[in-house]
């Protein structure tokens, strides 16, 4: 555990480079004492300065829960943070210029009707809570230097947290087989990749059911009218200016984003 003067420290440090787009050496091998909880504490400090500049908290979500990307990155368990609306864009042109080192990667949003509860939440508890799932691309983006990161390396820097991108239509989600829905991805016309639902813990259900357990441990819960991301369901693909992505999820739409200065 670090003490509370260090993780002032370090939250100041990471929201400074939020802000100034620089990166910093992983905190894990600075600070090899920093736990899950210190991580969590950094974030949320991280997250009330965001709140200070004015943002607001619009969802949370959870990330690093498929065997692609826990093998990129080298992290084998999820991670979490917050969504402000500074992070939320709509489809067409992403500007890219302010990010670091983002990577955009292919998910599935849900769109809660109501508050889950902060402890026993089953995935057929999330699914009686959504109001609509949507296709998102999710850039996330990392102060850590070269994604050189650990569990809580990754926790203290709102879970990679870049900007994200809702499709503009939603759908009900009853009835839908989730893990078996399958998403296609291209990048400058070209075909990229595919997911399935299932590489999300088996099921964004029960992804966002962990998630709900998770933050509700540590006091927070997920709201009605909240986004959350489940995961991808892709490996991660670094972008830049220029780029072009596309997804298709037959059973739920399409999203097409361009990526600027």
């Amino acid at each position: 555990m670090l003490s509370p003067d260090k993780v002032n420290h370090l939250a100041a440090e990471l929201y400074g480079c939020l802000r100034s787009g620089a990166v910093t050496a992983p905190l894990t091998e600075r600070e090899p004492d920093i736990s899950i909880s210190d991580a969590y504490q950094i974030s949320q400090q991280i997250l009330a300065s965001r709140l200070e500049d004015g943002e607001r908290v619009v969802g949370k979500k959870i990330g690093v829960t498929s065997d692609a990307v826990q093998s990129m990155l080298g992290v084998y368990e999820p991670d979490f943070g917050f969504l402000t609306d500074a992070m939320q864009f709509g489809a067409g042109d992403i500007p890219v210029g302010q990010l670091i080192q983002p990577r955009a990667e292919a998910e599935i949003a849900f769109v809660l009707g109501h508050d889950l509860p902060r402890s026993g939440v089953t995935a057929a508890d999330v699914l009686a809570a959504t109001a609509e799932v949507r296709a998102c691309f999710e850039i996330v983006d990392s102060r850590i230097e070269d994604w050189c990161i650990k569990i809580q390396d990754t926790v203290a820097d709102n879970a990679s947290c870049g900007y994200f991108v809702l499709a503009e239509q939603g759908v009900d989600p009853r009835g839908m087989d989730l893990p078996s829905t399958k998403v296609t991805v291209a990048k400058n016309g070209q075909f990229l990749s595919q997911g399935l639902g299932s590489a999300v813990q088996g099921s964004p259900l029960q992804a966002i059911a962990w998630l709900a357990n998770t933050l509700g441990a540590l006091g927070v819960s997920l709201l009605g009218g909240e986004i959350i991301l489940s995961g991808s369901l892709v490996p991660l693909e670094p972008v830049k200016a220029g780029d072009r992505m596309s997804m298709v999820i037959p059973e739920i739409g399409e999203l097409a984003i361009r990526f600027t200065e």
